[in-house]
């Protein structure tokens, strides 16, 4: 049976015109449904968030779609909260379906052996019970340190970038080509990340501090999961990436350093450079890096890996080539969206082309007001603005701030244009509150590494 909440949106994306938003099936179904879940989802610091949805009745005739809204629900918590317990009050049958997808199917396996097992030392576990945990956490100061000399850089899956700072005024900053994800020696990560910090060092008389962004999951200063290393093996990760940051800070004789995911820096740039708190930044670069910030101007203890939270219901949705899951926020926020939307567009590339490259070879053609690269700024855009309105669902944001290699030029006044025009049609509410934000073109290209060189504090 066809899935008869996968609503059309009211203004589609010019060339993926299947797409089906996750907020509007969302809401569809919620019209139906009456019977109530609650969820507490448990991370190892013992910090604990709740969240309900309602379900279908056991005699409704869609009941069978029940199990797919709490799967895709719980997907999109887990890669944005984060956690390893799922506590859940509902009927029987759903906690059962849950188990079952984490220990049966292969996007179940791979959430529960990377967020479960690599990010929480625990693999996925599901309990069925009536009585939840309370709700509890914690929100931490982020950055916003610029006395001294510093240096930040941040790591992207296409480009290093490193900035140099002297009382919070950049002195350097360089943006260098690399090609971390398959390399199978550690030393090329290393090797790299101090080839940027000693061309950044060569600029200031000395070096208080040093902090970075990266993409990933980074614990106290240790690397947890990270697609940048994904081409080394076990072995090499647990002996020589795992602490792979610690050895850079002995290196620098122990100095303040800091790393944290890029996207909470993302988020991080956005609040700094705007003066504003409750934000979200996302982040379009070779993958989709988030990070939100709150009211009070912290970050919280949550994932935000928007990359892998799923925004299109759609059965034929793009694949994700690491967790094999469909219609995740990467394949439609990052150089990976651009990529694929080269052949609806009718932009012919050599099919081997790097994905720098072909963004590159987009980017030229929007300078000269090709109207097939107009098209694909528009086609992310206008997914961005029922992403938005997806996220909006939870997360208390008044700000939303995007940059990274897919936003530079005129293609990212196209995007925040056709995302603001999906909010004014389908979501009026939103669109009074929400207001979208881009950086200068030189804060779009090294925001993050300046952001990142205010993370540690002094003594």
């Amino acid at each position: 049976m066809e899935n008869p909440y996968l609503i059309a949106p009211a203004l589609a994306p010019v060339l993926d015109p299947g797409f089906r938003p996750a907020v509007l099936a969302r809401r569809a179904f919620a019209r139906d449904a009456s019977v109530p879940v609650h969820l507490a989802l448990e991370q190892a610091d013992g910090s604990v968030f709740h969240a309900r949805m309602d379900v279908l009745p056991e005699a409704h005739p869609n009941r069978e779609f029940n199990d797919f809204f709490v799967e895709r629900w719980v997907k999109y918590l887990l890669w944005t909260w984060g956690g390893w317990r799922i506590w859940i009050d509902g009927p029987a049958g759903v906690a059962t379906a849950l188990e079952r997808h984490f220990r049966e199917d292969p996007t179940g396996r791979f959430d529960s052996e990377i967020i479960g097992g690599r990010i929480y030392d625990h693999p996925i576990t599901v309990v069925a019970t009536s009585d939840l945990p309370p709700a509890r956490a914690t929100t931490t100061p982020l950055g916003r340190h610029l006395e001294g000399c510093r240096i930040g850089f941040d790591l992207g899956g296409s480009d290093r970038k490193v900035a140099a700072l002297r009382e919070g005024e950049v002195v350097f900053s360089e943006e260098i080509v690399w090609d971390p994800y398959f390399q199978k020696d550690p030393a090329y990560h290393f090797d790299g990340v101090m080839d940027s910090l000693k061309k950044a060092a060569e600029h200031l008389p000395r070096v208080d501090a040093i902090g970075g962004s990266a993409a990933g999951v980074y614990v106290n200063n240790r690397v947890k999961v990270a697609s940048l290393f994904r081409g080394v093996s076990t072995t090499d990760f647990e002996r020589r990436v795992k602490n792979l940051f610690l050895d850079l800070r002995q290196a620098w004789g122990g100095i303040p350093f800091e790393v944290v995911n890029d996207g909470e820096v993302t988020a991080l740039a956005a609040s700094m450079s705007l003066g504003v708190n409750s934000v979200l930044g996302i982040s379009m670069g070779t993958s989709t890096a988030a990070g939100f910030v709150t009211a009070e101007g912290n970050i919280t203890t949550w994932l935000n890996e928007l990359a892998f939270a799923p925004v299109d219901y759609r059965v034929g949705a793009p694949r994700d080539e690491w967790s094999g899951d469909l219609g995740c926020g990467v394949q439609f926020f990052s150089q990976q969206a651009v990529g694929r939307l080269l052949g609806p567009a009718g932009i012919g590339v050599e099919a081997d082309l790097p994905l720098p490259e072909k963004l590159r070879r987009v980017q030229d053609l929007m300078s000269a007001g090709d109207e097939r690269a107009r098209r694909i700024y528009q086609t992310i855009g206008t997914c961005l603005g029922y992403s938005v309105a997806h996220y909006a669902d939870f997360y208390a944001f008044g700000h939303v701030l995007i940059l990274g290699r897919v936003t530079s030029g005129s293609g990212g006044d196209v995007i925040l244009g056709a995302a603001g025009d999906v909010l004014g049609a389908e979501f009026p509410e939103l669109a009074g509150r929400i207001r979208f934000h881009m950086p200068d073109e030189k804060d779009k290209r090294h925001g993050q590494a300046i952001a990142a060189a205010s993370l540690p504090a002094l003594g």
